[in-house]
């Protein structure tokens, strides 16, 4: 591609809406323009890059066996709400109505269409399994849309969902699928970790995420390098303290503690670690009912596996639910004669001599333990903590570090969820009608190229991988315009390049050098050759590899077989 035929349109300086260094990147370097908040033009350079992801995606995707399709992107309200997610997916659905009144959503996401399909096309076991999928945009009206690309309103998304006659078949295919985006993502040149993950939302069993290993991640990684478990912070089990709770040798005290309420104010109080405070979180219940949960002062509760415990979704209790149930202010509470539902975390049940709130204001104990001074039930006592580095991996093969990361795909085990809400059924072998097992499996196709220009990138611009890049090389003639022989060698060597199948942009714009590094170090094009005429006559030509620090001279007749094998290696 000639560069006077193409269209660039490069920064200095980013917007400053952009936060993350993907965001700035990317508007800098002209791969996407804002339109509106959360909604973005893909621009020719991005779009190439996109449309490269996408390829790699599909072709995988097509090993592994799966169906190509392409759903409606609005869908009719009749759908959610037989499986009841009409009103319960929240604000994140676009609500649309036709000129008729009929109810629509731009679709979030797909499992309700592509059962409604199951169900009226697949009638024998003999029909299964199937793993239909599709790239298409979805929408998801975010509530603060960021981070450019990694968290729009609008997104590129590939979701393929299989169907089964059975568990075994459901399992199979979830392996497959499982080493499908492992290959996705290698290809890619991504570093990435898969990890065990909570179902959410879209519900269902076993679930996996894939997380590109960035430090500008949302997602908090637990993993143990001595073994191959991984899960995320909202999933991984803290195990219980392998101690056993260690005998009281202090006396109960009450002390007075004017204005001491947060956990490093009352430790700095009593010249402790938080390690020996307890902290005591007042929650209301899915039942709206009053409950403290118990936590060692430094740990920090796991609202996800809080929710499980209690048995829905919970609130953080207000002044006035503490008040009304312990008499006193936030701060002060504590499970000592306490008249209300307590939980403990494991770590916390462990704890011994501890100090706590005595439910009165501008009082703690010290000196506090468990069977003593607190009834504690053992089917009281859970997980309810995220893990912290150096905690034993639950897998027993070591113990466990953390690392952030960005989510770009996710495989669920739906099993039957929403193949009984829309009754999509089968016969069996003995004609017997049964319940298809499903599965899910999505890749936020716009999302891995700003997750892969966060690890790929330096002060000069973006350093993707060969294989995302949106040309593998850039031809800068110095002096093209003005140069007859400059012009010829260098319309000769993209003509050459061209033929020999590598993705060439020449630089034929009448730009100063530094102009033309500047603007092909930002777009991220890993291979750069530059023609001037001292070199010319020279029969050489300079090579520079994006990420190289020195450049190399190259006899001109050698350069195309030169670059075959950087880009082979």
């Amino acid at each position: 591609m000639r560069l006077s035929q193409f269209f660039i349109s490069t920064l200095k300086e980013a917007p400053n809406e952009a936060e993350l260094p993907s965001h700035k990147l990317m508007l800098r370097a002209g791969y996407i323009k804002r339109l509106s908040s959360g909604l973005y033009t893909w621009m020719p350079l991005g779009l190439r890059v996109l449309r490269k992801v996408e390829a790699v995606v599909r072709e995988e995707m097509n090993k592994s066996g799966g169906i190509e399709l392409l759903m409606p992107a609005v869908q009719p309200a009749e759908l959610w709400e037989e499986t009841g997610r009409w009103a319960v997916f929240g604000p994140q659905m676009l609500k649309i109505k036709d000129r008729h009144d009929n109810l629509f959503c731009f679709g979030p996401t797909h499992e309700e269409v592509i059962t409604d399909i199951a169900r009226r096309e697949v009638k024998s076991y003999r029909q299964l399994p199937l793993n239909f999928y599709q790239i298409q945009t979805k929408f998801r009206d975010e509530v603060r849309p960021r981070f450019g690309v990694m968290r729009a309103r609008e997104f590129m998304m590939k979701d393929s969902y299989s169907f089964h006659a059975n568990y075994e078949s459901l399992e199979q295919t979830y392996r497959v699928m499982y080493a499908t985006y492992s290959r996705i993502f290698t290809r890619l040149g991504l570093q990435f970790r898969a990890v065990a993950a909570d179902t959410g939302a879209i519900g269902g069993d076993g679930s996996h995420e894939f997380h590109v290993l960035a430090d500008s991640g949302e997602d908090g990684l637990a993993f143990c390098p001595t073994s191959d478990y991984a899960a995320n912070v909202e999933l991984a089990e803290a195990i219980a303290p392998q101690e056993p709770r260690a005998a009281a040798t202090q006396e109960l005290q009450k002390v007075i503690t004017p204005g001491q309420k947060t956990i490093e104010e009352v430790a700095s109080f009593f010249s402790v670690s938080a390690q020996q405070v307890l902290k005591a979180i007042a929650v209301m219940d899915a039942e709206n009912q009053f409950a403290l949960l118990l936590l060692r002062g430094d740990h920090q509760l796991n609202e996800i596996k809080a929710s499980k415990v209690l048995g829905g979704e919970f609130r953080f209790a207000s002044d006035e639910d503490i008040h009304r149930h312990v008499g006193c202010r936030s701060g002060y509470i504590g499970p000592i004669k306490a008249t209300v539902r307590v939980l403990a975390d494991r770590s916390a049940a462990a704890m011994s001599d501890f100090i706590c709130g005595a439910n009165e204001d501008g009082f703690h104990y010290a000196g506090a333990n468990f069977g003593r001074d607190v009834h504690l039930d053992e089917a009281n006592v859970h997980d309810l903590r995220n893990v912290v580095a150096g905690d034993a991996s639950p897998d027993g093969m070591g113990h466990l570090e953390l690392c952030r990361g960005i989510e770009v795909g996710h495989i669920f085990q739906l099993r039957t969820k929403y193949s009984e809400a829309l009754s999509a059924t089968f016969l069996d072998e003995n004609g017997k009608s049964q319940v298809m097992e499903m599965g899910c499996y999505g890749i936020g196709v716009s999302r891995i190229v700003g997750a892969a220009i966060e690890q790929n990138f330096d002060e000069r611009g973006i350093t993707l991988p060969a294989g995302m890049a949106p040309f593998q090389l850039a031809i800068c003639p110095i002096g093209y315009k003005k140069n007859e022989g400059v012009r010829a060698a260098a319309d000769q060597l993209y003509a050459d390049l061209s033929a020999a199948g590598i993705e060439v942009l020449l630089d034929d714009r009448d730009e100063r050098p530094g102009v033309m590094f500047a603007d092909m170090e930002l777009i991220g094009i890993p291979h750069r050759i530059t023609l001037g005429d001292r070199g010319l006559k020279e029969g050489k030509v300079e090579y520079q590899g994006r990420r190289d620090s020195e450049k190399q001279e190259i006899v001109l007749t050698d350069i195309v077989a030169f670059t075959q094998a950087k880009l082979c290696a």
